[in-house]
Parts: structure tokens; sequence; C-alpha cells
């Protein structure tokens, strides 16, 4: 394990299985770190394994993950941990922190400046989770390897 720039611990993808993990702590460049994280694993999951990622899934993936650790490091102290799989014919993002207060989504509100990180992420991904732990929270969200079909939000919901 080899610690990145902004504090970031990365693991190697288990053998049997196609996942990496990080343990992401520093400044804001852990953020960025983890959408590079997310991105080579798609990259390396395609290449080695012949896992089909759409482009629509890679950016999606790289949003979502921003997203989500942007929300951890915001909300929560200490470390945030971020794993991204596959699953199926789909690929899981899953960010545990150690707030214990799940977040909900907004009213949608065209005058609101920024928080609608939450709102994003719900609307482009296939499913959504959030779990409640022992220390802190989990939240998993799913977005499809291949071309989600258009205008199916009725996928869309808790996992």
């Amino acid at each position: 394990m080899e610690p990145g720039a902004s504090g970031a611990d990365r693991t190697a993808p288990d053998q049997g299985a196609l996942r990496v993990a990080a343990a992401l702590e520093g400044d804001g460049a852990c953020i960025a770190e983890a959408r590079h994280l997310a991105a080579d694993f798609l990259t390396r999951v395609q290449t080695l394994h012949g896992v089909p990622v759409t482009a629509r899934a890679m950016d999606l993936t790289q949003l979502v993950v921003s997203e989500l650790v942007t929300n951890a490091r915001k909300y929560a102290p200490g470390p945030v941990l971020l794993e991204v799989r596959i699953v199926d014919e789909a690929v899981e993002v899953e960010v545990w922190d150690s707030d214990p207060v799940l977040p909900v989504a907004r009213a949608a509100d065209p005058g609101r400046v920024g928080q609608h990180g939450l709102e994003i992420v719900m609307a482009v991904v296939q499913k959504f989770e959030v779990r409640r732990e022992l220390v802190g929270k989990r939240i998993t969200a799913r977005i499809a390897l291949l071309a989600d079909p258009v205008g199916d939000i009725t996928r869309r919901g808790p996992a």
C-alpha cells in the first residue's frame, strides 16, 4: 500500500474480485484522486478483463464518486472509505464516512445555489442505498456499464 499525495491509501484490486478500495484523507485533492482511482479502475477492468464500459458509464461513475466523496468530506470528520466494484453489468460506488446523519435530497429549487449533489446522483444512478452503520453511514450507488434504457426511470430506486 502506498500513500497518495492527498493522504489516500490505495489498495490493489482483489485477485478474485473486480474491485478497488481506498481510504481517503487530506485536503480537497483527495476528491480528484478518488475520481482518477475510479476511472483507472474502469479502464483496467475493460482492458484486462474485457468488461464493457461505455463512455457514459465512465463519466457517470466519476461524477457519482466526486459528489459522494465531496459530501463525505464536507459533513464528516475523519477519513472517507471508497470502494468501486463491478457487480453483474454495473459498477457500484460505495462511500463510507463517520457521520451517522443520513443524507436527504432537498426539494428542487432553481434559485438555490449549490447543494444539488445528492439530487444529481439520484437522477443518474440505477439504484441508491444509504445504510447507517455502527459508526457512520455507507452510501452505495449503482451505475449501468452499458447504456441505460432511455426514459426507464422505473429501474431507479432503493437497492
